[in-house]
């Protein structure tokens, strides 16, 4: 049996829901009554934005690298990021390390590629909005990505800070988050959002809104990495 390695913290809250989400759904396809093996290593999220923040990438990638050895030094088999701002030097980190990575970007493209999507919106930090990460990777599967407009991502990304990575759910913000998905189906024509944070699944729990999909990230991820433990125990 192989041993998920999580890096987490980089949202606390979300790392909450990977647990959680891993345990429950490896429990609802795994018959016999057995739990996941899971290790989690809790990094510094503050170290994580600061570093995105100044683009001290390099050193980024070194920190990561370090965290997810750690991991494989305590027995992980592959490993996962739990967020997606870190997938900005996902490539590297992946190269550097000892034992698999799950891209979250690529789970993410892959589940939009089978609904059939073609133009998706991408919510999340202001980092993953205005990173090319995604978008390349759509590209490759002939899908479009639309992102909010200045304004909208300057509030989206302080809202993310200030209140989801907190833990603070309010409903005024998931209904201007809800306006600002109206309005790019509105504008563009989207058929899908991203939720490109994973704390976005905390406050946006829909499949869909106004007939646009809803890809929670978090929930794609978790299902790619029951998938490898469980076809890794068969």
């Amino acid at each position: 049996m192989k041993t998920l390695g999580i890096i987490g913290g980089i949202g606390p809250e979300s790392t909450i829901e990977y647990y959680r989400r891993t345990h429950a759904l490896y429990r609802q396809l795994v018959a016999d009554g057995s739990a996941p093996s899971i290790i989690i290593n809790s990094i510094d999220n503050k170290k994580v934005l600061d570093l995105v923040g100044a683009n001290k990438l390099d050193e980024l990638i070194g920190y990561l690298a370090a965290e997810v050895e750690k991991l494989a030094r305590a027995g992980a088999t592959f490993a996962l990021l739990a967020a997606n701002t870190p997938h900005l030097v996902f490539d590297s980190v992946a190269q550097q390390s000892s034992i698999p990575l799950l891209s979250i970007v690529a789970a993410t493209c892959e589940a939009a590629k089978i609904r059939g999507l073609t133009r998706l919106g991408l919510l999340g930090t202001r980092f993953t909005m205005q990173s090319s990460f995604y978008r390349d990777a759509l590209a490759d599967k002939q899908i479009e990505l639309v992102v909010p407009g200045e304004e909208e991502q300057t509030w989206i990304h302080e809202k993310y800070m200030q209140e989801l990575l907190k833990g603070i759910i309010l409903p005024e913000t998931r209904a201007r988050l809800l306006a600002i998905i109206q309005a790019m189906k509105e504008r563009s024509q989207i058929d899908g959002v991203i939720l490109g944070g994973t704390e976005l699944s905390l406050i946006l729990r829909d499949e869909s809104v106004f007939g646009v999909q809803v890809l929670d990230t978090t929930q794609i991820h978790v299902e790619a990495a029951v998938a490898q433990l469980i076809s890794s125990s068969s």
